[in-house]
C-alpha cells in the first residue's frame, strides 16, 4: 500500500519474528557460545588472548592489571559488558577449571569453594607459556583477519593454535537450542593420537581410544570406563565401553568419582574417610553443606565429624566415621547421595566452517590437522617470500661490491638521490629495491670481512629458499613438521595424568581402584590391631641399627606379625580356632607410624566370635589352582588343603583346620604340592620333610604330626615355611641376635621327628628363637619389628651366613626389656629404590662386626 511516506511493504509479523530470531540464534551460536574446532576458543577467549599478546604480556613479562586488559579488549574487539569479559578472563586463569591454564593470574582468582574472584582493579595477569603456543606465528600471515565491531581494528578470525586446545582444555557453552560440553584431556595422549592419525588417516575411533584414555580433569578424581545400560531394543542389561562409545558418536557420559582413602582417626577406635580429589566442577563448600544437611536430616548415618582441612598443599576433606559404623557403607552412601560421584555428559559440539557440528574424536583430530597444515603452509609461504626478498637485495649488494668503483662513480656523478637510483638501475640492471639498498649501504660494509658476511648470508638464504620450496612441494614434510611440534609440546607441557580411568563394568568402584598400587608393610599386634604403611616410610639402615618407631604399642599389647604386600593383594586372616577370613590389603587402614591401627575384627569381611583371635596372616595376589595352603599349629600339627577352597570366604568366615584342645593354629603358607616343608621351634630346632608326606585334606581335617616338640617349658612352633632349595634361612633370637644359614645344610628327614639344631641359644643373652624367615635373593630387604614397636629396614646381605651351630651377630639393637617380634623379607621395586633417600629419620651407624660374635660357615 502507499501513503505520504512513500512505498511501504507489508510483512507478516510471524515471518519477521522468525527471521529475527534465527539471526539472533546464529549470532549467539557463531559469535558467542560455541568454540571453533580449529583453535578450541570462543570469540571472547580468542580476543582476550590476542589482546594480551598485542600488549606484550608474555609469560616472562611483568603482570598488568586485569582492568587494563578488560578495557583494552572491550574497547577494541568485544562489544559486551566488562563483567562477562572479566569472568571469561578469570576462568582462563583457574587451575581447577582449565587443565592447562592460558592466563597466569596474580591475586584472588576464585576457588574450588565457589568463591568469586576479586574485582578486576585488584588482580593482575599475563599469558602462560602454553598460551603462547596458541598465538605462535600469528605475525607471519598464517590466519585471516576481519573487521572488529566498528571497523576501526582488524582481529584474527582464528588463532594458529599449535596446541590442540579444543580437546586439551575442553569447552562448555549454551547457545540457542544447542549446547556444548567438551571435557579437558591430557596433552600427551592427544598429541599421540594426532600423530597416530597423521601416520594412518584410516585409523578408527576405537584405535584412537588406545591413545586417548579418557577425559583428564584438572581436579583429578576417577572415571569409569565401562557402564551397564539397558538395551533399547531387547530390554536386556548390557555392558558397554562408555568412553569408546562417547568418542565414537561425539556424545555420551562418564561417571566421575572423588579420590578417597581410609585412615585411622585421631581417636584410634574410629576410621576417617579422606577426600583428596573432587569430580570436575564440584563446589567443595556446597558439597560439605550438602553432607551436613543429609546428616542433620538423618539421611546419612554413621558420620561423627566433618571438616575441611584443605590448605595450600592440597585438598583434604575429613569425614570421621562413628565407632559402630562400617566405613565402606558410609562411603557408598556418600557416593549415592552427594556430588562425590557425578556424571559428566559429553557433547562434542563445535563450529566447523561457521556451522555447528557434533564431532566424533577422529573428526576433531582431522580438523585440527587440516588447520595446522594450512598454518604451516602459509607460514612457509610467508618465510619464502621474505627469504626471496632478502636474496634479491643481497644479489644487488653483491653486484655493487663486484663493481664497486663504477657504482661509486655513478653515484658521485648523479645530481641527487633519485637520479642516482635511476642511474644505478639503468647501468647495472638493478631493481628499485636493489638500487635503494645500495644507496643505503654504509661504508663499513665495504670492509673485506663485511663483504664476506654478505656472501655467507646470501648462500644461507639460498639454502633456506630451497628448504622452504621443498616443504611446500612435499605435503609429507608438512605433516612431519606438525608431528615434531606436537612432540615438543608434549615434552614441555604434558605432565602426569591426573584423572584415573577405572575399568569396572559394574560401575561400582572398589577401594582397590581408589588406592595406589604400591608395596606396604602390614603390622599386627598381639591384641589384633592391624595397620599398613608404605615400605618407603622406612629407609634402609645398616645391620645393628636401632630403627625407628613403626608401631606404637599399648600396655600388654606387643607387635606379633609383620608382612610386606601389595595393596591389590588378598589378605587371609586365620584365627587361633582354625577359621579363616579374607579382605583386600587396601582395606587395611593406612596409619602413621605412631598409630596403633584398627582392630582386625572391624575390617570388612572379618566377623570373629568372642574369644577368637587372628593369629596368622598371609597375602596372595590370586588363588592359583594347583597350589595348596599349608597350616601348622603351635604343638606341631600340620595339614595342607587346595588353595582354591579359600577363594570365596564368607563374612562369617570358614573353617581352615580343626584344632585340638590346648592347641591353636599359628602358621600358614602356600606350596606347589611338590615342595619341602620346614618347621622351626622356640628352642632352636628345625625339621625338614617332603610335602608329599602330608596328603591333601579337606578344610575340616585336623592334620598330622609335623614335628615333635622338646619336652621343655615354653617350646612351641615359631615358624613354618615352604622350602626354596636355593634359599637361606634367616633366624632371629628374642634379643636381636641373628644369622643366615643355607637351607642346604639341613637334610630332608621324615615327618614327625624332633628335628636338628638351627641356632645355638645362650640363655638370657639370646633368649629363645623369635622369628625365622626364608630369604632367596641378596637383593632382598628385611623389615624387622620389636614387641615395643621399633622397626628397622636393612639389606639381607648385611646379615652374614653362619653354620647351624653358631649364635650369629646382632642384627637389631633393642631397648632394655624389648624383644624381637617379627621379620619379613621383600624385593623392592624400582620406585622404592629411587625413593630410599632421607625421610627425616636418623640413620644409625652399623652394628658390631666383632668376629667373636659368631662362627662363619
Amino acid at each position: 500500500m502507499t501513503d505520504d511516506l512513500g512505498d511501504v511493504q507489508a510483512i507478516r509479523i510471524e515471518d519477521e519474528m522468525r527471521v529475527s530470531y534465527l539471526d539472533y540464534a546464529m549470532s549467539v551460536i557463531v559469535a558467542r557460545a560455541l568454540p571453533d574446532v580449529r583453535d578450541g576458543l570462543k570469540p571472547v577467549h580468542r580476543r582476550i588472548l590476542y589482546t594480551m599478546g598485542e600488549m606484550g604480556l608474555s609469560a616472562t613479562s611483568s603482570y598488568r592489571k586485569c582492568a587494563a586488559i578488560v578495557g583494552e579488549v572491550m574497547g577494541k574487539y568485544h562489544p559486551h559488558g566488562d563483567v562477562a569479559l572479566y569472568d571469561a578472563l578469570v576462568r582462563l586463569a583457574q587451575d581447577f577449571s582449565m587443565r592447562y591454564p592460558l592466563v597466569d593470574g596474580q591475586g584472588n582468582f576464585g576457588s574450588v569453594d565457589g568463591d568469586t574472584a576479586a574485582a578486576m582493579r585488584y588482580t593482575e595477569a599475563r599469558l602462560t607459556a602454553i598460551a603462547a603456543e596458541l598465538l605462535a606465528d600469528i605475525d607471519r600471515d598464517t590466519v585471516d583477519y576481519g573487521d572488529n565491531y566498528d571497523g576501526t581494528q582488524k582481529e584474527p578470525q582464528v588463532l594458529p593454535a599449535k596446541l590442540p586446545n579444543l580437546l586439551v582444555n575442553g569447552s562448555s557453552g549454551i547457545a540457542v537450542g544447542m549446547a556444548t560440553n567438551i571435557p579437558p584431556h591430557h596433552l600427551g595422549e592427544v598429541a599421540d593420537a594426532v600423530v597416530a592419525y597423521i601416520d594412518n588417516p584410516e585409523i578408527t575411533n576405537d584405535d584412537l581410544c588406545g591413545f586417548v584414555k579418557g577425559p583428564d580433569f584438572p581436579t583429578g578424581g576417577a572415571i569409569f570406563r565401562y557402564e551397564t545400560r539397558r538395551n533399547a531394543l531387547t530390554g536386556e542389561q548390557e555392558t558397554i565401553d562408555a568412553i569408546r562409545d562417547m568418542y565414537a558418536h561425539g556424545r555420551g557420559r562418564v561417571v566421575v568419582r572423588a579420590q578417597v582413602a581410609f585412615e585411622e582417626a585421631p581417636r584410634g577406635d574410629r576410621t576417617a574417610i579422606i577426600v583428596s580429589e573432587l569430580p570436575y566442577q564440584v563446589n567443595k563448600a556446597a558439597l560439605l553443606e550438602k553432607i551436613a544437611d543429609l546428616v542433620k536430616d538423618k539421611k546419612l548415618d554413621g558420620i561423627a565429624d566433618l571438616r575441611d582441612e584443605s590448605d595450600r598443599d592440597g585438598m583434604r576433606i575429613y569425614i570421621e566415621v562413628k565407632r559402630d559404623a562400617n566405613p565402606h557403607k558410609v562411603l557408598n552412601n556418600l557416593f549415592k547421595h552427594t556430588a562425590l560421584q557425578t556424571t559428566f555428559n559429553l557433547n562434542m559440539l563445535a563450529l566447523v566452517d561457521g556451522q555447528p557440528q557434533t564431532l566424533p574424536l577422529k573428526s576433531v583430530l582431522g580438523h585440527y590437522v587440516t588447520h595446522r597444515q594450512e598454518i604451516v603452509r602459509r607460514r612457509t609461504e610467508y618465510d619464502l617470500e621474505k627469504a626471496r626478498a632478502r636474496a634479491h637485495i643481497l644479489e644487488g649488494l653483491k653486484i655493487a661490491l663486484d663493481n664497486l668503483d663504477a657504482v661509486i662513480q655513478t653515484i658521485r656523478e648523479s645530481a641527487d638521490v633519485d637520479t642516482a637510483r635511476t642511474n644505478l638501475m639503468t647501468r647495472f640492471g638493478l631493481s628499485e629495491a636493489q638500487a635503494q639498498a645500495i644507496l643505503d649501504m654504509r661504508l663499513a660494509r665495504l670492509a673485506a670481512l663485511e663483504r664476506q658476511k654478505i656472501e655467507d648470508e646470501y648462500l644461507a638464504v639460498i639454502q633456506l629458499i630451497a628448504e622452504l620450496e621443498d616443504i611446500l612441494a612435499n605435503p609429507a614434510r608438512v605433516l612431519s613438521i606438525i608431528k615434531d611440534e606436537l612432540g615438543e609440546l608434549k615434552r614441555k607441557y604434558a605432565g602426569e595424568r591426573r584423572t584415573k580411568v577405572v575399568d569396572d563394568s559394574n560401575r561400582e568402584m572398589t577401594d582397590e581402584d581408589l588406592i595406589a598400587d604400591e608395596d606396604v608393610v602390614i603390622t599386627i599386634s598381639g591384641r589384633g590391631y592391624i595397620k599398613r604403611q608404605p615400605v618407603t616410610a622406612y629407609r634402609r639402615q645398616h645391620r645393628g641399627g636401632k630403627g625407628i618407631i613403626g608401631h606404637v604399642t599399648r600396655e600388654e599389647d606387643a607387635v606379633e606379625h609383620l608382612l610386606v604386600a601389595n595393596t591389590h593383594d588378598w589378605a587371609l586372616f586365620f584365627t587361633n580356632r582354625g577359621r579363616v577370613f579374607s579382605a583386600k590389603v587396601h582395606s587395611i587402614p593406612d596409619a602413621s607410624r605412631q598409630a596403633k591401627g584398627m582392630a582386625i575384627i572391624n575390617l570388612p569381611g572379618v566377623q570373629v566370635e568372642s574369644g577368637e583371635v587372628p593369629v596368622a596372616t598371609i597375602v596372595l595376589p590370586n588363588f592359583e589352582p594347583g597350589h595348596y595352603l599349608v597350616l601348622a599349629t603351635r604343638r606341631g600339627m600340620i595339614k595342607k588343603t587346595p588353595l582354591e577352597q579359600f577363594e570365596r570366604v564368607r563374612a562369617t568366615g570358614i573353617r581352615a583346620i580343626t584344632i585340638a584342645d590346648g592347641d591353636e593354629l599359628a602358621w600358614v603358607g602356600v606350596s606347589s604340592g611338590e615342595d619341602d616343608i620346614i618347621l622351626a621351634t622356640a628352642q632352636g630346632m628345625l625339621a625338614r620333610f617332603a610335602e608329599d608326606e602330608v596328603r591333601p585334606m579337606g578344610r575340616d581335617a585336623a592334620g598330622v604330626i609335623g614335628i615333635r616338640l622338646l619336652k621343655r617349658v615354653g617350646d612351641s612352633v615359631v615358624a613354618m615355611s615352604v622350602v626354596d632349595p636355593e634359599a637361606d634361612l634367616l633366624v632371629l633370637s628374642e634379643t636381636g641376635y641373628g644369622k643366615r644359614v643355607r637351607l642346604a645344610e639341613f637334610r630332608r628327614k621324615h615327618r614327625g621327628g624332633q628335628g636338628v639344631r638351627l641356632i645355638a641359644l645362650e640363655g638370657r643373652k639370646t633368649g629363645l628363637v623369635a622369628a625365622v624367615q626364608q630369604v632367596t635373593d641378596e637383593d632382598e630387604e628385611l623389615v624387622l619389628i620389636s614387641s615395643g614397636g621399633q622397626v628397622i629396614r636393612t639389606d639381607v646381605q648385611s646379615v652374614n651366613r653362619y653354620s647351624p651351630g653358631a649364635r650369629g651377630v646382632i642384627v637389631m639393637r633393642l631397648a632394655e626389656g624389648d624383644t624381637v617380634a617379627a621379620i619379613s623379607a621383600f624385593r623392592p621395586g624400582l620406585a622404592d629404590r629411587a625413593g630410599n633417600g632421607d625421610n627425616g629419620d636418623p640413620q644409625p651407624d652399623g652394628g658390631s662386626t666383632d668376629p667373636g660374635e659368631g662362627r662363619s660357615s
